[in-house]
C-alpha cells in the first residue's frame, strides 16, 4: 500500500531494535546507529514527490528520549508502508554540517532522481536517493528451502540483469527478477541444482570511474552495494516502489517450490 504523506505524524520514542524501519499498522519504528552524530532528524517524504522537493515532515530526535547508548530511534504513529524516508545526520566534529543519508538498514530503495555527479558536487545538498517503509510481510507458502549435499551440486551461476535482457529470452519482463522467474522451465531442463546470483543488492550503476562514464558504460556488475538489505532497483518492475522488495522474495519462493537452491554473490569489500 502506498499513500500521501500528509502528516504531520504524532511520534513515540521508539526502540533501538530493530535497527532500519520496521512497518506495523500502529507505528513504524525507525532505528539507526551512529556513535558520533551530535543530532539526528528522520526526514518523511510525500510518496511520487519529485528528488528536489523538501521533506513533508523533518522529525527532531531528543537525544534524550530518542537515544539509547549509540542508537537513535522514533516510532511513527499511523506511518503508511510506501512512505520514502531518509536520515539527516549533524556530525559531532565542530563546523561539520548536517548530512542526508540513506538508511544503511533499507529493505526498498527509489533511485530515480539520483545523479551521483551533482551529490559529489554538493555532498551537503539533499540525497535524490530515497529509502522505503515497506511491509514485511510475505506468503513463503511454508516450503522448505532446497538443502542438499553440495559436492554433488550443479550450481549455475548469472546475472539477473543480463540473463533475460536480450528478446531471444522470450520473457515479459527483461532483466529482473520477474523476467528470471520465466526461466526456471528452462533452468529445470538443464537438470541445475543452484544457481548462484551475481551481486543482487541494491548498487549505484553511475559509480564509475570517469573515463567509463565519458564512454557512456555503466557499473554492470554491482561489486559495490549502497543497500545490502535491499533488491537492485534496476532488477525490479516495481521500481520506485516499496513492492519491489516482494519481487526478489517472489523469485526465491519459485526457486525453491522449483527445487532449486540460492546462493548469493555477496561482497563486502568493494
Amino acid at each position: 500500500m502506498t499513500a500521501a504523506v500528509p502528516g504531520p505524524y504524532r511520534t513515540a520514542p521508539g526502540t533501538r531494535y530493530p535497527v532500519g524501519a520496521t512497518w506495523t499498522p500502529a507505528a513504524p519504528n525507525f532505528s539507526v546507529f551512529s556513535r558520533d552524530a551530535q543530532a539526528v532528524e528522520l526526514l518523511l517524504y510525500a510518496p511520487g514527490a519529485p528528488s528536489s522537493a523538501p521533506p513533508a515532515q523533518v522529525i527532531a530526535l531528543d537525544p534524550r528520549r530518542n537515544r539509547s547508548f549509540h542508537f537513535w530511534h522514533v516510532a511513527v504513529a499511523g506511518l503508511p508502508a510506501g512512505t520514502p524516508y531518509n536520515w539527516r545526520v549533524t556530525p559531532a566534529a565542530a563546523g561539520e554540517p548536517p548530512v542526508e543519508v540513506l538508511d544503511p538498514w533499507a529493505r526498498a530503495v527509489d533511485d530515480a532522481g539520483w545523479d551521483r555527479a551533482a551529490r559529489v558536487a554538493d555532498p551537503g545538498g539533499a540525497l535524490a536517493l530515497r529509502a522505503l517503509v515497506t511491509d514485511p510481510d510475505f506468503d513463503w507458502l511454508r516450503d522448505p528451502p532446497p538443502l542438499g549435499d553440495l559436492a554433488s551440486a550443479v550450481i549455475y551461476e548469472l546475472h539477473v540483469g543480463g540473463y533475460t535482457k536480450h528478446p531471444s529470452a522470450g520473457v515479459a519482463h527483461p532483466g529482473t527478477f520477474l523476467g528470471l522467474i520465466e526461466k526456471i522451465p528452462y533452468l529445470k531442463d538443464l537438470g541445475i541444482t543452484h544457481v548462484q546470483l551475481l551481486p543482487v543488492a541494491a548498487f549505484d550503476p553511475q559509480d564509475v570511474p570517469p573515463p567509463v562514464a565519458e564512454r557512456g558504460l555503466v557499473n554492470y556488475w554491482g561489486y559495490s552495494p549502497h543497500s545490502f538489505a535491499a533488491p537492485h532497483p534496476g532488477y525490479c518492475v516495481a521500481r520506485g516502489l516499496p513492492a519491489q522488495a516482494d519481487e526478489f522474495r517472489q523469485l526465491v519462493r519459485a526457486l525453491h517450490a522449483a527445487g532449486i537452491g540460492v546462493i548469493l554473490d555477496v561482497v563486502l569489500n568493494h
